[in-house]
């Protein structure tokens, strides 16, 4: 899995970049904020989500951990596809994504093209325990959650299986390595 870029861009789309990483260009889609903050021949680092199918693999880069975690949140609730979270991420800040959730704002997803009020809400029903902190996830937004999600992807874990694990890490955890030792102990228990 590709979880992170660093290269200059050959040349941008509407929705995507093609970086150039020394002898391979990927084609990197992002959100309108990351296509609109850099131009052609620019050094750009990126921290990458690979999303594979049976008939594609795609690529999306955000700017900061904190903006690929929460993608990675987006995408888990039901109807929320990569394409969709990226327009989400693209008609606005990733803090007043958040702030939308928690304040229950469903005017601000619907905005977006392809989302419709019900998609709306249970995007904002689904992830507002989630940032709110609910039960064992006050590390899920953390360095520690995103590097043990890694973890899990690479030792052949789905990312569902992985968060599901995840949910059930008790909070107080404070290392990458405790955090998934214990998501392992519930992997191996079903």
């Amino acid at each position: 899995m590709i979880a992170h870029l660093k290269g200059i861009i050959l040349n941008k789309g509407s929705n995507f970049l093609v970086l150039d990483t020394g002898s391979v260009g990927y084609k990197v889609f992002v959100p309108a904020t990351l296509l609109l903050k850099y131009k052609s021949g620019s050094t750009l680092e990126v921290h990458v989500y690979t999303y594979v199918r049976e008939d594609q693999m795609s690529l999306y880069g955000f700017s900061s951990p904190s903006e690929l975690e929460l993608f990675e949140l987006l995408i888990s609730v039901s109807g929320v596809g990569p394409k969709m979270a990226l327009a989400i991420l693209s008609s606005t800040s990733p803090e007043h994504v958040k702030s939308a959730i928690a304040g229950g704002e469903a005017a601000v997803f619907t905005k977006v093209s392809g989302v419709g009020r019900k998609t709306a809400e249970r995007l904002i029903m689904e992830l507002k325990e989630k940032l709110d902190g609910g039960p064992g996830i006050s590390s899920k937004l953390s360095k520690e959650f995103s590097e043990s999600l890694d973890a899990l992807v690479a030792l052949g874990y789905s990312s569902a299986e992985a968060r599901e694990a995840l949910k059930r890490v008790p909070a107080e955890l404070a290392s990458s390595g405790q955090i998934v030792r214990e998501a392992l102990r519930f992997l191996g228990g079903k």
